[in-house]
Parts: C-alpha cells; sequence; structure tokens
C-alpha cells in the first residue's frame, strides 16, 4: 500500500509540476494579454492542486493533511477568481486581444485562402 501511495504522490508531483512549467512557457509564447492570462489561469490552478494532492498522498500528520487540504480549497476558489478580476479590469482599461489578420474585420471582403 505504501509504494501504491508514493507511486501516486510522484506521479500528482510531476504531473503538476509539468503543468506549472507549461502555464511559464505560455506566458512567453503567447501573443496578447488575455491569452497569457488564459494559460497561466488554468495550468496554475490545476498544477497547484496536483502538486497538492501529491503533497498530501505524502503527509503522514493528520493536521499537516488538513493544512494542505485548506490550501487545496483556497487556491481552487482563488485563482480562477483573480483571472477574472484581471480579465474584468483589462476590458476596462481597454486592453484588445491580438486579433489573426484572416479574420473578417469590419464587413470586409473575406480573404480568400
Amino acid at each position: 500500500m505504501n509504494l501504491i501511495l508514493e507511486i501516486g504522490s510522484g506521479l500528482c508531483l510531476l504531473l503538476g509540476s509539468f503543468l506549472c512549467l507549461s502555464g511559464g512557457v505560455g506566458i512567453l509564447r503567447f501573443p496578447d494579454f488575455f491569452t497569457r492570462m488564459h494559460a497561466v489561469g488554468v495550468t496554475d490552478t490545476l498544477g497547484a492542486g496536483m502538486i497538492l494532492i501529491g503533497l498530501m498522498l505524502q503527509a503522514p500528520d493528520g493536521l499537516v493533511l488538513l493544512k494542505l487540504m485548506m490550501v487545496l480549497l483556497f487556491t481552487l476558489f482563488i485563482n480562477p477568481t483573480a483571472s477574472h478580476a484581471l480579465a474584468k479590469a483589462a476590458l476596462r482599461n481597454n486592453v484588445q486581444p491580438v486579433l489573426d489578420e484572416s479574420t473578417n474585420k469590419g464587413g470586409d471582403k473575406p480573404s480568400k485562402l
């Protein structure tokens, strides 16, 4: 049983680390604020959740497990709310997303591809 918990914990920690790393790559690679925010918001929430679950599987003490569960709950509630608040603030400050040049803007003739 201990081996199964160790393997499950290791998998959760590796998956969470990969998700957090891919969110960091998303910050560098995506063109505008909204796509960067989406990449980080989604991967950070899931990545942190997987890391916390991996740590919960290794927690020997009930008090440590309770604290990790509270941190996970706060993370699951606060990260999406913060992402929503950032997007709303960006829209109110007229931050425009980068649109692809091939999209039809303002009733122009559609471009031929």
